[in-house]
């Protein structure tokens, strides 16, 4: 076992002092050693048991959680839940005691933890000097002081032993961080399906995740995005999971580790994914980082796992499937959906009357709010009646179908001559036989497109993703708090989705 104790007297008041360290999360604003930072879930920085995922200047990696915060006594602890070191069983306590007759601070930072042996003396030397007496110096300088005027090191290290190397030093020659094998497998939940079925054949498990190979990455994920394709596959009709395995095809998180040869995401990147394989559901992953996407400082990785598949799907139908133009007439069924707001918002935003169709008169208003034409609620002669309307009697350019079943022959009656119908999912039921002859009577197109055959390659993915991130950035659209389930709630999030009980898009929250 390691103790390692610093002390100093801080230039500062205690309040002044303690208002900044009670934030878990501010570590990020003074410290040195700290690149980014940020806290797990939303939590509020002084909230006991909150998590910090950090990284550091060199790129590593670590995890830590608030088990005290007290107040009156000016005292917190913390403990190392992950680090690319051997800091086992490391928990620090910093205690503040003012020095009353001048109104300083004295402070204390102490820790044990147990490291191997042969490396006792170089890793308490890394604690207490390139974390703790640069911590004391930073925070000076960071409340305007000149710097500590005292510091102290006890630990448990024979005297007189030559200065250890610094973090990146020992980084640099550590052979249990040096690639990503080190880092090894990994347990974490996940929700896996055993068999095809009903919501209920989601099961919450823990399952081995492990360390990423070359051209790998492995992500903590945060949050999850839950589609409707998730229920395709859940049901068995999309053939993408062969039992037992994990659904989901959307996710954002945190790179944990990266394999030999990646580049463009390092430990630390906040990053989301939308695309296949499937197995989305679970609190860590491993999957090729080509597909992989370097999330923008402004976009909150919330909100990522709940707009970039839906976005992308926006983005492909409206450009590639049928590239809408100004003064189109567009229908959008399903207008309050995930999908279905993002096309209400962007093809207004692109000079297109848009005609939405919703089921209740509370997704009426959301459909409107996103800029509609017209709303109308169902979709069946009144629906046809109000785009002949808007339409001068001529009908439709496009129709955007992901209802299937119940809306298919009334999308087609409402086309005009020559429109193009996107049948783009089957939320009713599929939509039976056709005989193809019939779209002869208007010159018709039809597509069903497929998600993965525009987002399968790195450079597909790349580019429809940042396409979506500059209509969001340009303001044409605006994104929606999701509806938050928790991880191990994935068959009742199920359950409101093929009801109709949520409007927008779900996301489960690790």
């Amino acid at each position: 076992m390691a103790r390692v104790h610093e002390s100093t007297i801080i230039n500062a008041p205690i309040d002044a002092v303690w208002h900044i360290l009670r934030n878990f999360n501010s570590h990020v604003d003074w410290h040195p050693a700290i690149a980014t930072s940020q806290i797990e879930n939303g939590q509020p920085g002084d909230t006991v048991g909150a998590i910090r995922n950090f990284t550091l200047a060199d790129g590593g990696l670590l995890r830590e959680q608030l088990i005290k915060l007290d107040d009156e006594a000016h005292e917190l602890a913390y403990c190392l839940l992950e680090a690319p070191l051997p800091l086992n069983g490391y928990v620090a306590t910093i205690k503040l005691k003012p020095v009353t007759e001048t109104g300083q601070t004295f402070w204390t930072w102490e820790s044990t933890f147990s490291p191997p042996d042969h490396r006792k003396q170089e890793l308490v030397t890394l604690v207490a000097k390139d974390i703790y007496q640069a911590g004391f110096r930073a925070l000076e300088d960071y409340l305007g002081g000149s710097g500590p005027i005292h510091a102290s090191v006890h630990n448990q290290t024979e005297q007189g032993a030559s200065p250890s190397p610094s973090y990146q030093q020992i980084r640099r020659h550590d052979t249990s961080s040096a690639g990503p094998s080190a880092l090894g497998t990994l347990t974490t939940q996940a929700i896996v399906m055993d068999t095809h079925g009903g919501p209920e054949v989601l099961r919450p498990r823990q399952v081995d995740v492990p360390a990423p190979g070359p051209g790998q990455v492995r992500i903590r994920q945060s949050f999850i995005g839950v589609n409707y394709i998730d229920v395709y596959c859940r049901t068995g009709y999309f053939n993408l999971i062969d039992p037992p395995g994990i659904p989901g095809m959307e996710a954002a998180g945190t790179v944990e580790s990266v394999g030999e040869g990646v580049t463009h995401v390092q430990p630390g990147d906040a990053v989301a994914y939308a695309c296949a394989p499937v197995g989305a559901y679970t609190g860590l992953r491993t999957m090729e980082a080509e597909l992989v996407i370097q999330l923008p400082r402004w976009l909150d990785p919330r909100m990522a796992a709940a707009s970039l598949l839906k976005g992308v799907s926006a983005g492909f139908l409206l450009q590639d499937v049928y590239a809408l133009r100004r003064d189109d007439v567009a229908v959008v069924h399903a207008a309050a959906g995930g999908v279905g707001s993002m096309l209400v918002q962007w093809a207004t935003a692109l000079g297109a009357r848009v005609v939405a169709t919703v089921s209740t008169p509370q997704k009426a208003a959301i459909a409107e709010a996103h800029g509609a034409y017209e709303t109308v609620i169902g979709r069946g002669a009144d629906f046809v009646e109000t785009v002949m309307q808007v339409s001068n009697g001529r009908g439709a350019d496009v129709v955007y179908d992901a209802i299937g079943r119940d809306t298919f022959a009334q999308s087609f009656e409402a086309l005009a001559i020559r429109g193009h119908l996107v049948s783009f999912g089957q939320a009713s039921g599929p939509i039976g036989e056709w005989d193809i002859g019939h779209f002869a009577t208007k010159s018709a197109t039809l597509s069903r497109p497929n998600y993965g055959h525009y987002t399968e390659t790195g450079p597909m993915m790349e580019q429809q993703a940042t396409r979506f991130f500059k209509a969001v950035e340009e303001h044409m659209l605006t994104l929606a708090e999701p509806t938050l389930y928790d991880l191990g709630q994935a068959a009742e999030a199920h359950r409101d989705l093929e009801a109709r009980r949520t409007t927008g898009s779900i996301v489960l929250k690790v």
